[in-house]
């Protein structure tokens, strides 16, 4: 990748393109618009780099109308319902991007900002942004910070941290769009998952969540086992009509629980991705609104159900579920997400 093509000045901000390796080979790019991913190349067994994750090869791509490929996400991952949360007893309007909907922290959210580089290392990368009061429509004047760490197991450790000065929402996930069988494979149907939920939540035909938590066991939901995505057996499962495939929130069994795998996706070429996170949510998302229209690093377009995402996060629209998770940030508190993406080779799970 040429790091000139990620070069700008934003907002006062240089951007640029920063590489992480380890004494495995692993090579991760992040570029500090959006402090987003945009390259993850893992040897596979025969010692070949793949690039396991979707993106652009300039900065243009990520400025002109991105899905949130490999950005951090926030203040608020996922929606919020009609756009407003009451918090203190104060009801709050916030940017409204999807329909009457917010989605992933508005119309100008944290994948859309130049991040400032801290620090910077061969192994270790951390950011910062700073979301004044009223940003978007959240109360609160917020320092947010993003910590990627490539540790020599091959894991990439993402921690998020956040402060305010007001009592405000904070739900922030990383979004990485990954393809294990390499970047502009046109499928992810061949790829085996399990997700460690016993629970779900349904969404409504905004895809808002309901507020009910489902059970998996004896729906296309259950993933307690490793299982691959048919499509067509489930065509007529009313919660994937809706989605145009999953993308759906689990209720995750391993909340706060690191020696615990959250998810794990096994790919026909070896190549494993392990989650962990101490996040009690974990959506799932198989790239469904991807159409061809954005072209990618090796110019492929990317197309439906070319890649997935495992978003950990708390609960969608949680600031209007109070039987959901607590998303309140309080002044004097710290905010705390770690999540992280383990790769090996192992064999392809039947």
């Amino acid at each position: 990748m040429n790091p000139e093509k990620f070069k700008n000045t934003i907002d006062g901000i240089e951007t640029g393109l920063f590489k992480l390796t380890n004494s495995s080979g692993v090579q991760v790019f992040i570029c500090n618009y959006g402090a987003a991913l945009v390259s993850i190349k893992i040897p596979g067994k025969n010692g070949k780099l793949t690039d396991v994750i979707l993106g652009y090869d300039s900065l243009d791509g990520y400025l002109n109308g991105n899905p949130y490929f490999g950005s951090i996400v926030g203040r608020f991952a996922n929606r919020i319902g009609k756009a407003e949360a009451i918090i203190e007893d104060k009801l709050y309007k916030l940017s409204a991007n999807i329909g009457e909907h917010h989605l992933h922290g508005g119309t100008s959210g944290f994948s859309m900002k130049a991040w400032k580089i801290i620090s910077a290392s061969p192994n270790e990368l951390v950011l910062e942004h700073f979301s004044e009061d009223g940003d978007q429509g959240y109360p609160g004047n917020l320092t947010a910070k993003v910590r990627y760490l490539l540790t020599n197991d091959n894991s990439l450790v993402i921690e998020m941290q956040a402060k305010t000065d007001k009592t405000t929402l904070v739900n922030f996930t990383s979004h990485p769009f990954f393809n294990l069988e390499g970047e502009g494979t046109p499928s992810i149907t061949s790829h085996l998952f399990q997700i460690n939920a016993s629970g779900y939540l349904p969404i409504d035909e905004n895809l808002v969540t309901t507020g009910e938590i489902e059970k998996v066991s004896g729906t296309p939901f259950d993933f307690q086992k490793p299982a691959g995505l048919d499509f067509e057996k489930n065509a007529s499962n009313s919660q994937l009509i809706r989605g145009r495939g999953y993308d759906h929130c689990f209720a995750l069994d391993n909340e706060n629980n690191f020696g615990k795998i959250a998810a794990q996706v096994f790919s026909p070429n070896g190549i494993c991705l392990e989650v962990f996170t101490n996040q009690p949510g974990l959506q799932f998302y198989t790239g469904n609104w991807l159409d061809g229209s954005d072209i990618g690093k090796t110019g492929t377009p990317y197309i439906q159900r070319s890649a997935f995402c495992l978003e950990a996060q708390n609960f969608p629209d949680a600031p209007n579920k109070k039987h959901f998770p607590n998303p309140l940030l309080q002044p004097g508190e710290t905010y705390y997400h770690k999540t992280i993406y383990k790769f090996s080779c192992k064999n392809f799970q039947p």
